[in-house]
């Protein structure tokens, strides 16, 4: 069953949290017949995100995020080699990219956090990032999108952060807005994408050539029982 081998090939890779969702209501028109939604997540190193500051990421962080986003991209491929291998099509969303074209503002091909939600993964904190029960927001995203019918699983649809504002309070450029996330809530209603990558571009330029922020993934408190 083309489901179990993806689940095994995720496993054998290292991959403990993946999920399947139903991306009927939320693809767009192109790939209409893509409206399978395939989420995983790789656990951030805790020791490289506890070194994160008040006031800045550091460079042992930007490689991570670069490691773990190659790492991610290779894992999807693997996936997608084995959904064509079964004679399904199958598109994997890279890790880390932003489309500079109009309609785009400061997102990718296709949303990592709406694939996650839809795929029971989690839910999108007031830091705009994917809140996983495990590990709170440390980790990172990787998806495909794929006309593979399989078992979904039961969608997120509603935030669970509740009065907690320890991520807006630390942001350093104010971007997050601080409401609560539900299915029908847009990414503008949670941060300013542009001051975000302005602050990141203007303050972190010797650290990852601005790209990395991180202070929001660390001052979430879900996940850092585990530690």
């Amino acid at each position: 069953m083309t489901q179990e081998k993806i689940k095994n090939l995720f496993t054998s890779l290292g991959v403990t949290k993946f999920g399947f969702g139903n991306l009927e209501e939320v693809i767009p028109e192109k790939y209409a017949d893509l409206s399978t939604g395939i989420s995983f997540a790789i656990r951030l190193s805790d020791a490289v995100m506890d070194e994160i500051s008040d006031d800045a990421p550091t460079h042992t962080y930007f490689h991570h995020y670069r490691t773990v986003n190659a790492f991610i991209d290779h894992v999807a491929l693997r996936v997608v080699m084995l959904l064509q291998s079964e004679g399904y099509k199958a598109i994997a969303i890279p890790a880390s990219q932003s489309i500079n074209e109009p309609g785009y503002d400061y997102s990718g091909l296709f949303q990592h956090r709406t694939v996650a939600t839809r795929a029971g993964m989690g839910w999108i904190g007031k830091n705009a990032c994917l809140i996983t029960p495990e590990y709170g927001p440390r980790v990172r995203l990787g998806s495909i999108i794929t006309n593979f019918k399989g078992i979904y699983d039961e969608p997120v649809n509603t935030s669970k952060c509740g009065d907690c504002e320890l991520c807006v309070v630390k942001c350093p450029p104010i971007a997050l807005k601080g409401n609560l996330w539900s299915k029908d809530v847009h990414r503008n209603d949670l941060v300013d994408a542009r001051i975000c990558s302005q602050h990141m571009s203007t303050h972190y330029k010797h650290i990852g050539r601005g790209v990395v922020c991180g202070i929001c993934v660390k001052s979430c408190p879900i996940g850092k029982e585990r530690l």
